[in-house]
């Protein structure tokens, strides 16, 4: 890559088509009202395990109401993770919930990516969300982090593991978790507008970091900041766990624009530090299907999930808060665009 050097990380002026992400139907992977009391089903993280794509969406349950009044959006608005699973990632059939809203310390679950992390001698599979806490208790969503187990059949919360990641009483989301280079395991979050990029030495560092870390953290926000949101938009999260390639780790990540609009877009980070080494300027996918553009939240693709096999990408995304979508990409195309623009 000609994008690596010194300084600041290269913007890029130019997005060949062929780095477009591309849907693989012009109709949800999964629908509104897939599942039996439940509405919505949305921002799905995704884990390839067993030969078979497992796929964690947001499921609201029945009865939700837009809110008239002062407030949240909606009322009675509560989310559990529900788990989907296919054997060719283009037929999903609904399996389990994994976890209710009200259980394990968590008053709502929200936006899951499920993700493979190197730690020590062993791998794990975490699963960080939104703890978004009852509305009338003042307090901030957080980043909520369980551990995953497999019994062979499906997959088990680990409820003791349960951690609130990130410096206490400070809203933060939009969080994901994996291995560098060199080890060490580094958390990317969104401590609004910006995205930030946290270090440890290994999981066991990241799940109890103490206030003598983070309050350091927060005291020098700006060194810690990964991407901020392009001229005008509004703000910037991350999507998917990155993908590992020759060239570094591919963030697929979404902007929120000033017309409101959520978008997926891509940066290609260090594999050594996790820090940035360049970005695409132009979106990979933005509203443009009606179930994407008309939902209970208007114009949205929110990345969640990824899954690299070979030089083919398969992304999952949210759409307008009501349904999963799926695209994908091609790895050269991504960095074939990097390297001619750079």
């Amino acid at each position: 890559m000609e994008c690596r050097g010194a300084g600041e990380p290269i913007v890029l002026t130019a997005l060949d088509s062929g780095a477009r992400a591309r849907r693989i139907h012009d109709r949800p992977i999964i629908e509104a009202d897939a599942v039996p009391g439940y509405g919505a089903v949305f921002n799905a993280g995704l884990l390839y395990h067993g030969e078979t794509f497992h796929l964690f969406a947001r499921g609201v349950r029945e009865g939700y109401r837009r809110n008239n009044g002062p407030g949240p959006r909606f009322l009675d608005y509560i989310s559990d993770i529900l788990v989907f699973t296919s054997s060719d990632g283009r037929s999903y059939d609904f399996g389990y919930v994994l976890c209710q809203a009200g259980t394990a310390g968590v008053h709502c679950f929200e936006d899951p990516r499920v993700q493979r992390v190197q730690s020590g001698d062993r791998e794990h599979i975490v699963m960080t969300y939104t703890n978004l806490p009852p509305h009338e208790s003042g307090r901030p969503w957080r980043v909520g982090a369980h551990h995953l187990s497999w019994d062979g059949h499906r997959f088990h919360l680990d409820e003791p593991t349960g951690q609130l990641l990130g410096p206490p009483e400070v809203a933060n989301k939009d969080a994901i978790v994996f291995t560098l280079g060199d080890a060490r395991v580094a958390l990317i979050h969104r401590i609004h507008p910006d995205m930030q990029l946290a270090v440890f030495d290994d999981l066991d560092h990241l799940w109890h970091a103490g206030a003598e870390y983070w309050d350091d953290y927060v005291a020098d926000l700006d060194a810690h900041t990964l991407l901020r949101p392009a001229p005008g938009a509004l703000a910037i999260g991350a999507g998917a766990p990155p993908v590992m390639c020759d060239a570094g780790l591919l963030l697929f990540y979404h902007e929120r624009r000033a017309d409101g609009a959520y978008t997926m877009n891509l940066a290609l980070l260090d594999h050594n530090t996790g820090r940035l080494r360049c970005q695409l300027p132009a979106p990979l996918l933005v509203p443009e299907l009606d179930w994407e553009c008309r939902g209970d939240v208007e114009n949205v693709v929110f990345v969640q999930g990824a899954y690299c096999d070979g030089d083919d990408v398969y992304l999952t995304y949210g759409a307008a808060d009501r349904c999963v979508g799926v695209a994908t990409a091609r790895v050269g195309h991504l960095l074939d665009a990097l390297r001619r623009a750079a």
